[in-house]
């Protein structure tokens, strides 16, 4: 999909004429001249709703969310406390779909390829709004569901926003090996071209351009930010087991764990057997529900200060 239509775009091509028009459109970019020339009409539709179901769910997603908000701001069942919170999602969530189209938009001029500045970008847009939303939403829930006293709480909190930073950086570090495809690169484990640290790290200048252009960095990097959360976040599950935490807290911490070497397990896999579809998109969804069990951690931790 070459043209953005964010509110007249509801409905894909209904007749041979209108795919004709979107075919033709397509036919112009990059990607068909670089990568699909040739390309039939019929091929051309597979993709095509791909990217279609995409900004569908998209619209979908705000629709499902202002729709209700408005019927509840007018009934008057919203606290007021809560209506900014909410406006802050809802245009969050506009500019992501802004930053999208942004993204796409990399993809069509010279290279067929969406600029992995943007694909990052994009991603850790999506990130902060899920977080943000969980935190308000964890904070309707929980936010007096029980009261525990832990003695020096203050580092305990500190470390797991260390740890959450950190996952936050790993998320971001994969939107630059996805946006590069450094993952079809070195498929060895855990050597790289039969070195831990191999050659050509920074054979890029300027120096800084390494981590985000040279594939053989960017993979590099990703993992060594993974074998540092192999080590810190079992330090933070074991401290939390020592602390006075109560009970639900610890649980949410084995959960935390479990799903540490769920995702390296996945990582892994994604790479030795050249990041397959099915296998990247887990590995996608693993980092999200680390962070997600991360946040659990860090409410917690929270309201156990109140």
């Amino acid at each position: 999909m070459v043209n953005w239509k964010p509110v007249v775009g509801w409905l894909p091509p209904l007749n041979k004429t209108e795919w004709q028009t979107e075919f033709n459109h397509y036919r112009q970019s990059p990607e068909y001249i670089k990568l699909n020339a040739g390309m039939s009409i019929e091929q051309f539709k597979s993709i095509y709703y791909f990217e279609y179901s995409h900004r569908l769910l998209g619209r979908t997603i705000g629709l499902a969310f202002l729709l209700p908000f408005l019927y509840f701001l007018i009934r008057k069942r919203i606290k007021r406390s809560l209506v900014p919170k909410m406006i802050i999602m809802f245009v969050l969530g506009g500019l992501q779909g802004v930053l999208g189209w942004y993204m796409v938009k990399s993809g069509l001029v010279h290279n067929p390829h969406v600029s992995q500045y943007r694909l990052t970008a994009h991603l850790i847009t999506a990130i902060a709004i899920y977080s943000y939303m969980l935190w308000v939403a964890l904070s309707l829930v929980w936010n007096n569901a029980h009261n525990q006293s832990i003695n020096n709480i203050n580092p305990l909190r500190k470390f797991g926003w260390g740890v959450t930073t950190l996952i936050i950086i790993m998320i971001l570090s994969g939107g630059f090996v996805a946006g590069t495809k450094a993952g079809l690169a070195f498929n060895t484990f855990p050597l790289m071209n039969n070195q831990f640290i191999p050659d050509g790290l920074f054979s890029m200048t300027p120096l800084y351009l390494n981590f985000f252009e040279n594939i053989l960095t960017i993979q590099f990097d990703h993992r060594m930010i993974a074998y540092a959360l192999f080590i810190i976040i079992p330090v933070f599950w074991l401290r939390i087991q020592k602390s006075d935490c109560d009970p639900r807290t610890k649980k949410i911490a084995h959960l935390f764990i479990l799903m540490l070497g769920i995702q390296i397990g996945l990582g892994i896999s994604t790479l030795l057997f050249h990041v397959p579809v099915a296998l990247g998109a887990s590995h996608q969804a693993g980092a999200l529900v680390l962070l997600t069990l991360a946040l659990l951690l860090n409410h917690e931790l929270r309201k156990t200060s109140d």
